[in-house]
C-alpha cells in the first residue's frame, strides 16, 4: 500500500509573530494557495495550520517513491487545462495500468491516444502551457494533485514509442509531457469506495473456487460416511 508521509524541511526560515507561523519566503504551496486564498484561509481559521506547513517546505516538487508507486499503479486520471481566456477544461485520460509514465522527477508524460478528435486539451495547451493532474485510487481511498505545465510533442518517434504501453492497440497520436512545480496529497474524506471491475471478478472467483471445493469436500465425506 502506498503512503504518503508528511513534508518535513527545516531549511525554509519562518518567525513566530503573536501566535501565528508566518513564512519568510515563497512555497510550493504557493501555486494554489494565492493572496485570495489566503486571506479566505484567515477568515475561515484554517491559515496557520497551512502555515505552519509552508514554514516546514510546503507541498512536494519532486517524485518520490510512494508519488511513483501510487501513478504506476493507475490506469486514469483527469487532466485539467485552459484557454487563453481562463476558460477550464478537463478531459480523463484512461488507459492500461501504468501508462503515465514517471520520466524523471520532476517531469512525467504519457501517449495521448486518438479519442473523439475535439482537440480542445491540444488547443488550451497550444496557448496556456499551466496544467494539473487529478489521479485517485477509489478502491484505497487515496487522490493526488499535481500543478504543473505541459507540452505536446508531435514529433518524437522515439519518445512515442517509450511511452507506448506494450501491446496496447490505441492509436497514438503524439505524447504530452507535464513538469511538476508542486503536488499535494488529499485525505480521504468523501472519496466512495469503488473497486474495478476486475478486480472484484477475480475476487468472486477466487471465492466460487473455494466454494467448489469446499462442497467437492463435503460430497466425498458424505459417501465415506456409513449408511
Amino acid at each position: 500500500m502506498t503512503r504518503f508521509q508528511p513534508i518535513d524541511r527545516a531549511d525554509r526560515p519562518a518567525e513566530q509573530t503573536k501566535g501565528r507561523i508566518m513564512t519568510t519566503t515563497t512555497s510550493t504551496s504557493d501555486i494554489a494557495f494565492t493572496p485570495t486564498v489566503k486571506a479566505i484561509q484567515e477568515r475561515r481559521g484554517s491559515r496557520h495550520a497551512y502555515a505552519r506547513m509552508e514554514a516546514n517546505g510546503g507541498w512536494e516538487d519532486r517524485v518520490t517513491p510512494d508519488l511513483a508507486a501510487f501513478i504506476a499503479e493507475r490506469d486514469s486520471f483527469f487532466v485539467a487545462t485552459a484557454n487563453a481566456q481562463g476558460q477550464p477544461y478537463i478531459q480523463h485520460r484512461g488507459g492500461p495500468r501504468g501508462f503515465l509514465r514517471v520520466v524523471d522527477e520532476r517531469t512525467l508524460a504519457f501517449a495521448d491516444y486518438r479519442g473523439n478528435r475535439q482537440y480542445i486539451t491540444l488547443g488550451n495547451l497550444a496557448e496556456n502551457e499551466r496544467a494539473f493532474l487529478f489521479l485517485i485510487d477509489y478502491a484505497r481511498r487515496r487522490r493526488i494533485k499535481i500543478w504543473g505545465r505541459a507540452r505536446v510533442v508531435a514529433d518524437d518517434p522515439a519518445l512515442l514509442a517509450r511511452l507506448m504501453p506494450e501491446g496496447y492497440k490505441a492509436k497514438p497520436e503524439q505524447a504530452i509531457v507535464f513538469d511538476i512545480e508542486a503536488w499535494d496529497a488529499n485525505c480521504p474524506q468523501h472519496i466512495p469506495q469503488l473497486f474495478a471491475a476486475d478486480e472484484v471478478a477475480a475476487t468472486i472467483g477466487k471465492l466460487e473456487a473455494r466454494v467448489a471445493d469446499l462442497e467437492a469436500q463435503l460430497a466425498a465425506c458424505r459417501k465415506r460416511a456409513p449408511g
